[in-house]
């Protein structure tokens, strides 16, 4: 059951009450109405104040009329007994209203919604990791702090610029994460801003404070002593630029003294090292995988590209569709990769949507060792699992895809939604357990994972593609299709070709859902004539034909 507390007319899902909104467009959506009702009330509250000061400045004008008659005859004015009853009246009880009046705190109300809905705001934990999304965004979509400042993405509908404060906040996250690479980066980007006039409460002395440190932590000892130097042309009393300062002139002597002493012709070699680039991680593919996501991938040749066709395809004869036969496109041979088009209707989108929302947590892994399951910084998403016990449209979803791919979904894990936000990506990785994981599934006792079937729940504006860094393959996402691969071979060895990723979201909102398929209960004759026809033998039709756009 979900609960709901409602505040001044704003209804909040207590299920928020949870870190990882910068993982989930859903959640973060709900945030952007939250905040629209704080500014309601914000507002509301000044017009409070502005109705006190209204009331106070009239009572303030009544008076300094009635004073300035007073003092010009003090004696002639109280002579007067209405006057004089009045100016008792006044001082006994007015001004006690007045003051009751003045030191009336109408920010309770505004304070109060405030200090109840703050407990659904964001913490430190999302706004470090938006910042590491847009890290990780610069990185694997080759983009320059310049453009990511300016706000000029591919696909945006909103555009929207970063103040030196948020390019500040950024270097400060990666100085923080030992990151020198894009502190550098980013500290550079506010000092530009900075001297193109743009006004902030950040100086040039805190970003050349972070910066000068960051380049000598990446080696280049001549940039760090120049950057120094000019932080204490604008701060000469700096404590700590002054002691840099002079460690950096003695290193600098030191190996210019080194340098002297092995070679005359070195004297005056620059200091400076290999500068170093983004953080090698433990990723050996990166390079790859990141130029597929850039859309970069092998091209396929013309022999093999030949060899890929459209078709529809009735499951088999199955009677549900041969009236109403399935589009499928080929998108990769090698390993074999279908696109099922049109296979999912907005409906029932919006419907498997609406049933995860209030499910949606931040997703994990299992792990190989422990068998627990755990988040990882390379599976940034939220996701949900869905049962066909519980809504017949997860049912029917689950028995088409028994339908086109012949394989059972009774041994299949349920329906998983996942919903990526920010920076949203899982990277490279397997869907079957390999030899060194023999206990990966054994809980489920169904066997290992035998096929992956993914629906594309949304169109993503810019970036969000499936990609197989193995062969070089990229599958883009299109609302309403499905893909469709087997992880393992018929022998039930694993096909390590189908290692995939799912990369970072650019721009806009990425919604999927898989079905994986297990190998238990596929053991029926049909199995063996289905894995056949998907793979060998279909009537093949041309893109035109099929009118697929």
């Amino acid at each position: 059951m979900m609960w709901y507390i409602l505040i001044v007319g704003i209804l909040l899902p207590q299920s928020f009450a949870h870190p990882g909104f910068f993982t989930s467009i859903g959640q973060m959506t709900d945030l952007i109405h939250t905040e629209k009702d704080l500014v309601t009330s914000l507002k509301d509250y000044i017009k409070a104040e502005e109705d006190k000061l209204e009331q106070i400045k009239k009572w303030a004008e009544k008076l300094d009329r009635l004073t300035s008659t007073a003092t010009k005859d003090p004696e002639g004015f109280v002579g007067h007994p209405v006057n004089a009853f009045k100016l008792m009246k006044r001082l006994n009880t007015e001004w006690s209203e007045l003051e009751n009046l003045v030191l009336k705190d109408m920010s309770d109300g505004f304070i109060s919604n405030l200090t109840i809905q703050r407990q659904y705001f964001p913490n430190d934990e999302d706004q470090v990791g938006a910042a590491k999304a847009l890290l990780r965004l610069q990185d694997t979509y080759n983009l320059d702090t310049d453009t990511i400042s300016k706000g000029n993405l591919p696909g945006v509908k909103h555009k929207s610029f970063l103040t030196v404060e948020d390019c500040f906040e950024l270097g400060k996250v990666a100085y923080t994460e030992a990151d020198y690479y894009h502190t550098e980066l980013w500290m550079e980007q506010a000092l530009r801003q900075l001297d193109d006039g743009e006004v902030s409460t950040i100086d040039k002395v805190s970003v050349l404070d972070y910066l000068s440190y960051a380049v000598y932590q990446q080696g280049d000892l001549d940039k760090a002593l120049l950057l120094t130097k000019k932080l204490l042309e604008l701060d000469p009393e700096h404590q700590r630029a002054n002691g840099n300062l002079k460690y950096f002139e003695y290193i600098m002597a030191k190996e210019k003294d080194a340098n002297k002493s092995a070679s005359d012709d070195q004297s005056d070699q620059k200091t400076t090292l290999k500068k170093k680039g983004a953080a090698v991680d433990y990723l050996p593919e990166r390079q790859k995988y990141e130029m597929l996501c850039r859309g970069e991938g092998i091209k396929m040749t013309p022999r093999r590209q030949k060899k890929l066709f459209c078709r529809y395809h009735d499951g088999n004869r199955n009677p549900k569709f041969i009236l109403a036969p399935a589009k499928q496109e080929d998108e990769w041979d090698k390993p074999r990769i279908i696109r099922f088009h049109d296979i999912i209707s907005d409906a029932e989108i919006e419907i498997v949507k609406d049933l995860a929302k209030p499910r949606l947590r931040r997703a994990t892994i299992s792990n190989p060792i422990t068998g627990d399951l755990e988040t990882v910084h390379y599976r940034i998403s939220k996701s949900a699992w869905l049962s066909g016990y519980e809504n017949p449209v997860v049912s029917r979803i689950n028995m088409r895809i028994q339908d086109l791919t012949g394989l059972d979904v009774s041994t299949a894990e349920e329906l998983q939604v996942a919903n990526y936000g920010v920076g949203g990506q899982y990277e490279p990785h397997f869907d079957f357990a390999r030899k060194d994981e023999p206990d990966a599934f054994k809980e489920l006792g169904t066997g290992n994972r035998i096929a992956t079937w993914l629906f594309y729940m949304s169109d993503v504006s810019a970036g969000g593609a499936t990609v197989f860094p193995e062969v070089g393959a990229s599958v883009w996402p299109k609302k309403g299709t499905a893909v469709f691969w087997y992880n393992l071979f018929a022998s039930g060895e694993g096909d390590y070709s189908t290692r995939h990723a799912a990369c970072p979201v650019l721009v806009g909102n990425k919604w999927v859902s898989n079905k994986w398929l297990h190998e238990r209960g596929q053991e029926l004759p049909f199995f063996s004539c289905t894995l056949m026809c998907l793979i060998c033998t279909f009537p093949v039709l041309t893109f035109q034909s099929l009118q697929l756009t």
